[in-house]
C-alpha cells in the first residue's frame, strides 16, 4: 500500500498548480463579495471641501469669544446654508450664517457654532428670525471637517485582492468608482455519481438515498466567490461516468469537483477513469476524515475527486479545494483559527483528523470545544452542528480534557 501523503504537502502542491483566472469589470452595482483585481487610490480629497459636522451657525470664532448662558453674544444671521448648495456671498466678521450638516463652510468663516448652544429658530420660525444668540464660545476649526480629513487624494484605499464588504462600496461610491475591475468568478463543474444516490425531485426507493453532496459542494463554491456548473447524476458504470467527464470538459470549467468514486471499491470508478483519460497527480491523504482524496487533471483542467460521505466531502472541500479557488480569484486562502481546550478526552488513529466540535466561552474567557457527537464521516448533523473543525495533529492518538488544539471556525463565535 502506497504511503500517505502528508496534509500540507498535499495543499502546497495543489497551490502551485493553480493559476489566477483573468479580470473583468462590473458596475459597482454588482460589486458585493467580488475581489479586486488591481490597487485603487483615491482620485480625489474625501470630504471634498470643508464641511460642517453638524447643524449649527457659522461665525467667525473671535466674534464669539467670552460668550457664555450669562453673557451671550449676538449676531445677525445673513444666510441659510443647507446641504447641497455653496454659499454665494463670503461670511463678513460680525455675522453668522445658518448650516446644515454637510453643508459647505462660507469662505471667511472658520468655526460652527452647535445649534443647542444658541437660541436658534428653526425651520418655518427661522425665514423672519435675523439673529442669533450665542451662549458658547469656540476655537477656530470648531465642528468643520476639512478637505483630505477622511482620505487624501492618492491614498491608496484597496489592494488587490480585497473582497469587497457594504462599507468598501459606499467609500467607492463617494470617490466616484462606478465601475470595477475585479477577477471574474471561476466557473466550477459539480458531479455527482452512484447508483444509490437519487435526485432531490425523485421518489425514494429501497436502497436509494438523496445526493446531498452536490447541493453542499455547490454552494460551498458559491460561497468562496465561484460559478457552478451542475450536471445529473452519473451511474457507477464507465460509460456513464465518462459521458459526464465529457459534459463537464465541454462545459469549459476552471475547475472540476466530484464526490464519490475515489476509494478502492469496485465501484469506485472516478479515479480509474481520470487516469485513463487524464491525469492523477496523487491520491489517498493522511487525514481523517477523507483519506481517499484523488487530484489531478481532466483534459488540463484541475481536478478534485472528494469522497464520498458528505462529512469528508466538505472537510476535503474546505482543506483543499478552497485553497485552490482562492487562488484563483486572488485572495489570501489564510482561514481564521482559534485555540480552544477540549472538554473532552478524544481519540484518533494517527492520521491528521479534524474533528467536528461546538465552541464556548468560560466565565474565564477561555474557549472550550466539545464534539457534536459522533464523528462518523456520514453524520452530516456533526458539521449542521459544528462551530469549527478542531485539528488533531499527525500521531496524535488519545487526548486529555483541557489539552489545547486549533480550531479551524467554520463560523465567528
Amino acid at each position: 500500500m502506497s504511503e500517505l501523503l502528508n496534509v500540507d504537502l498535499a495543499v502546497a502542491r495543489i497551490v502551485s498548480d493553480i493559476r489566477p483566472v483573468e479580470s473583468e469589470n462590473i458596475s459597482i452595482y454588482d460589486a458585493l463579495g467580488r475581489v479586486l483585481a488591481n490597487d485603487i487610490d483615491a482620485p480625489l480629497d474625501l470630504p471634498i471641501f470643508a464641511n460642517s459636522s453638524m447643524d449649527g451657525y457659522a461665525v467667525v470664532s473671535t466674534d464669539v469669544e467670552g460668550a457664555s448662558d450669562v453673557n451671550p453674544i449676538t449676531l445677525p444671521v445673513v444666510m441659510d446654508i443647507p446641504a447641497g448648495y455653496a454659499p454665494k456671498t463670503a461670511l463678513k466678521p460680525g455675522q453668522a450664517a445658518r448650516i446644515m450638516t454637510g453643508a459647505p463652510i462660507p469662505q471667511g468663516a472658520d468655526a460652527v457654532i452647535p445649534v443647542e448652544n444658541t437660541d436658534a429658530h428653526w425651520g418655518e420660525a427661522a425665514t423672519n428670525h435675523q439673529v442669533v444668540r450665542v451662549f458658547q464660545s469656540v476655537n477656530p476649526g470648531a465642528n468643520i471637517r476639512l478637505p483630505g480629513e477622511d482620505v487624501t487624494k492618492g491614498q491608496r484605499i484597496f489592494t488587490k485582492g480585497w473582497v469587497l464588504r457594504p462599507q468598501d462600496i459606499g467609500m467607492l461610491a463617494a470617490l466616484g468608482c462606478a465601475e470595477l475591475s475585479v477577477y471574474r468568478r471561476p466557473k466550477v463543474a459539480v458531479l455527482s455519481s452512484g447508483d444509490e444516490l437519487v435526485s432531490i425531485h425523485d421518489p425514494l426507493t429501497p436502497g436509494k438515498i438523496r445526493d446531498s453532496n452536490s447541493f453542499i459542494l455547490s454552494n460551498l463554491v458559491r460561497q468562496y466567490g465561484g460559478e457552478v456548473f451542475n450536471f445529473p447524476i452519473a451511474r457507477d458504470t464507465k460509460d456513464s461516468i465518462r459521458a459526464m467527464f465529457d459534459a463537464a470538459v465541454a462545459k469549459k470549467p476552471d475547475m472540476i469537483v466530484t464526490s464519490a468514486g475515489v476509494s478502492v471499491g469496485a465501484a469506485d470508478l472516478i479515479k480509474q477513469l481520470l487516469s485513463q483519460m487524464g491525469k492523477v497527480d496523487f491520491w489517498r491523504i493522511n487525514i481523517r476524515p477523507g483519506k481517499p482524496l484523488a487530484y489531478g487533471q481532466l483534459a488540463g483542467i484541475p481536478f478534485f475527486g472528494l469522497p464520498g460521505n458528505p462529512v469528508s466531502a466538505m472537510v476535503t472541500f474546505d482543506v483543499f479545494v478552497r485553497p485552490a479557488l482562492m487562488k484563483m480569484i486572488g485572495r489570501n486562502s489564510d482561514v481564521p483559527i482559534r485555540q480552544a481546550k477540549l472538554k473532552e478526552s478524544v481519540k484518533s488513529d494517527g492520521r491528521r483528523t479534524y474533528m467536528r466540535v461546538k465552541l464556548e466561552y468560560n466565565d474565564d474567557g477561555e474557549l472550550w470545544a466539545s464534539t457534536t457527537g459522533t464523528q462518523s464521516s456520514g453524520a452530516l448533523m456533526s458539521m449542521v452542528l459544528a462551530d469549527g473543525l478542531l485539528i488533531l495533529p499527525e500521531n496524535i492518538t488519545k487526548t486529555q480534557i483541557g489539552d489545547v488544539f486549533p480550531v479551524r471556525l467554520l463560523k465567528e463565535v
